[in-house]
């Protein structure tokens, strides 16, 4: 029968060991992020039927390779993963090559589509659409990565990014038919298609963020 929850000490050594080292990351990979897509990937992993361990543990991780490089974080994580051999406790070698891959597959702009439901899961929780978490993550991120610029700077490069990633023509996918993100997908396409309405929103965070 499968589990509901995560299996407790599961949960003990993941709280201990593993998401105290996001808060060495930026605040766009901090562990109210990773704490979300925990969240959001044991609600899906329950709403498709997967195991609630694998799920979790796979979000747990999935940006631990912030510590190094951002361009290949999702390898590093991967890497990081399946040589943590403490994990041996609960899961099988195969089972741990599953959730190496379902980090490596996390990336919003990988080229494939995740090789397994644990990939697609995880990528779906990382997607955290909601209008204000997807700009001020972005705000946050440029603030801290590209310091040299000024604020005109910085809003130049956030609605790059938008278009990039988020517009109709971006290259966000969504994995997960019983998510809600399509609906959010759908109102962040209409603010960032409209500048007077996103301008106004985006002074108001980089404000706060200051």
């Amino acid at each position: 029968m499968l589990n509901k929850t995560a299996s407790l000490d599961l949960v003990d050594f993941i709280e201990k060991n593993i998401l105290p080292e996001y808060q060495n990351f930026d605040k766009a990979h901090s562990t109210g992020h990773v704490t979300r897509v925990i969240r959001r990937s044991i609600e899906l992993a329950k709403a498709v039927g997967a195991d609630i361990d694998m799920a979790y543990v796979v979000a747990a991780y999935h940006d631990m390779g912030m510590s190094g490089p951002r361009a290949v974080h999702h390898i590093t994580g991967g890497r990081i993963l399946a040589n943590d051999a403490r994990l041996k406790r609960w899961f099988t070698p195969e089972q741990l090559k599953i959730m190496r891959e379902a980090v490596e597959d996390h990336r919003a702009s990988a080229s494939h589509a995740p090789r397994s439901v644990y990939g697609r899961i995880v990528a779906e929780a990382d997607r955290d659409l909601d209008p204000e978490v997807v700009f001020r993550r972005a705000i946050q991120f440029g603030l801290a990565n590209y310091r040299q610029l000024d604020k005109e700077g910085q809003w130049k490069r956030f609605t790059e990014h938008m278009a990039n990633k988020y517009s109709a023509e971006g290259y966000i996918k969504l994995w997960i038919p019983q998510s809600d993100n399509g609906k959010k997908l759908n109102l962040l396409r209409e603010i960032i298609s409209d500048k007077q309405r996103l301008r106004p929103i985006f002074d108001r965070i980089y404000d706060e963020e200051q």
